[in-house]
């Protein structure tokens, strides 16, 4: 497990952590319908958009979702909890003060009038939440922010907004690199579920200790901890209140609770604003793989896991190209009924021939991102291969307009 560097937070320059989040939908033009991310539009499965590692759209909902058995009950009964359905157990671990305000309503109102806005976010976040809840649990921290992701992306991992920040949880990239999120041209860990996840968390926690007050913390995640503690401090100056409501700051901030509020309000009470809330089963569905190789193709991942392509990239979004390589050895995530099946075709794979996929020989790896050069290879060939830029080629490896059979092709620069 990483560990976030957690120091200094008073004196650290602010580096947002989620710029440019994701509006709730309005009655006449819905913003999220218009925004430079997205993440509320479906995905044709017909065609499957390139793996460029920026505006995919997740595929929901993936096959092998349970369905969750209702408690039977009293006819009578004012309210019947699904059992095992994860959204209640959600609800039990609601614990932050709530804000309840004109703004809160409009909001609400918004949300519950976009029924199949809501129903694809609440379709996509199924594969994710009870890993993201679990995480909260272990923690101690409210389960409100489990649907935080809801507001920053809709739920897409692949959403990106027009401040570069990324992910679920859209973090900038110096944010990212500040807790620990790897990024290159290969991967990049604001998108992955499971370390973006833990950095969001320790990101948060941080800014609980220093704030001591939840609304505080989400305004801080979503404009800047400096910018509120500046806010505050001004306030205190003037001898006006400090807390959240009483702050001046940007239209996107004030609203950025509310949304979360309006959201926490809908899956408290569905029924009451005539939302249909699918259960989700309150189990694990996906299981973190180390597959004890370097590299590995991701079709090849997927065949190996007997699962479609396009549902394997969408637990493991992080990863940016066709192959992906990991000097420490790769980790991937797989659904927790395909494990045992992934590992016993890899161990078949191992015996019977070198790692393939389509038929074609996976290149041999000597180092991180090298390429061994075979009979027949071009420097374009190896770029379209490697899904690297023919220039940036040439500048990583001077020299090599005759390639020779053996001769290391470096795909990344280096350092």
């Amino acid at each position: 497990m990483r560990k976030g560097s957690l120091v200094g937070f008073m004196t650290v320059a602010l580096l947002q952590g989620c710029a440019g989040t994701f509006a709730p939908p309005g009655p006449a033009a819905p913003d999220w319908q218009t925004g430079a991310a997205s993440a509320g539009s479906p995905l044709e499965s017909a065609r499957l958009p390139p793996f460029d590692g920026e505006r995919r759209v997740v595929i929901e909902p993936l096959r092998g979702i349970k369905k969750v058995d209702l408690v039977t009950g009293p006819k009578d009964a004012a309210k019947v909890e699904p059992q095992n359905d994860l959204w209640a157990r959600i609800r039990r671990g609601f614990a932050m003060q709530d804000l309840d305000n004109a703004l809160v309503r409009r909001k609400t109102r918004e949300y519950a009038a976009s029924s199949e806005y809501l129903q694809r976010m609440f379709d996509r976040s199924r594969i994710y939440l009870y890993h993201i809840v679990e995480e909260v649990e272990k923690r101690g921290l409210p389960t409100e922010l489990v649907l935080l992701p809801m507001v920053e992306s809709a739920f897409n991992p692949m959403a990106r907004s027009p401040k570069h920040a990324s992910g679920l949880w859209q973090f900038v990239p110096g944010t990212g690199k500040r807790f620990d999120l790897k990024q290159n041209s290969w991967y990049d860990g604001r998108r992955d579920i499971v370390d973006s996840t833990e950095a969001a968390l320790d990101y948060l926690t941080a800014l609980h200790r220093r704030y001591g007050d939840w609304q505080l913390v989400l305004a801080s995640y979503n404009w800047g901890e400096n910018a509120v503690a500046r806010a505050v401090a001004r306030n205190r100056r003037a001898g006006k209140p400090i807390d959240y409501s009483s702050l001046k700051m940007p239209a996107e901030t004030r609203s950025y609770v509310p949304k979360l509020q309006a959201l926490k309000n809908i899956i408290a009470d569905p029924a009451k604003y005539g939302v249909e809330l699918t259960p989700i089963p309150n189990e694990r569905y996906f299981t973190t793989v180390l597959t004890g190789r370097p590299e590995l193709d991701l079709a090849l991942a997927a065949r190996l896991a007997e699962m479609p392509v396009r549902e394997f990239k969408a637990l493991n979004p992080g990863f940016s190209r066709p192959l992906v390589s990991s000097p420490k050895g790769l980790r991937i995530v797989l659904p927790s009924d395909k494990v045992a099946v992934f590992h016993e075709n890899l161990a078949k794979l191992d015996r019977g021939r070198s790692a393939s996929a389509g038929g074609t020989r996976a290149p041999r790896v000597n180092a991180p991102h090298v390429h061994r050069v075979v009979e027949g290879d071009t420097l374009s060939a190896i770029g379209r291969r490697y899904d690297v830029r023919l220039a940036d080629l040439r500048r990583w490896n001077p020299g090599v307009d005759v390639l020779q059979i053996g001769q290391k092709i470096y795909l990344e620069e280096s350092r």
